[in-house]
């Protein structure tokens, strides 16, 4: 176990008040170091934040490509539900109905 004698916490003391006198003569310099870093953070974050809405995007086109089919097929059951002769053959089977003829017709006349 070593310890510290006076000379080397003197030795630590003028190593750090060298830094710091350093640090205040050259405040451009420290300045722009800071701002560098500032930037790098700065461009860090933003790509970050790009690449999160890049997925949501993609996200969004897989959901509108599936809401796309859905739709499609709906439009398709519709036309088939609503086609005139498969109406006819469920008003003929189900309500026991049918299309008159010239015989069953009666023609009303108002004065």
């Amino acid at each position: 176990m070593t310890k510290v004698t006076p000379d080397k916490a003197g030795t630590n003391f003028k190593l750090l008040l060298i830094i710091v006198s350093d640090l205040t003569r050259n405040k451009l310099r420290v300045l722009l170091y800071l701002m560098v870093i500032v930037s790098a953070m700065a461009v860090t974050l933003s790509s970050h934040h790009n690449r999160q809405q890049v997925i949501a995007l993609e996200d969004l086109m897989q959901e509108k490509d599936e809401l796309d089919v859905e739709w499609r097929n709906l439009v398709l059951e519709q036309r088939a539900l609503t086609e005139h002769n498969r109406i006819e053959n469920l008003v003929e089977k189900q309500l026991d109905m049918y299309r008159p003829t010239a015989d069953d017709e009666v023609v009303v006349r108002l004065k």
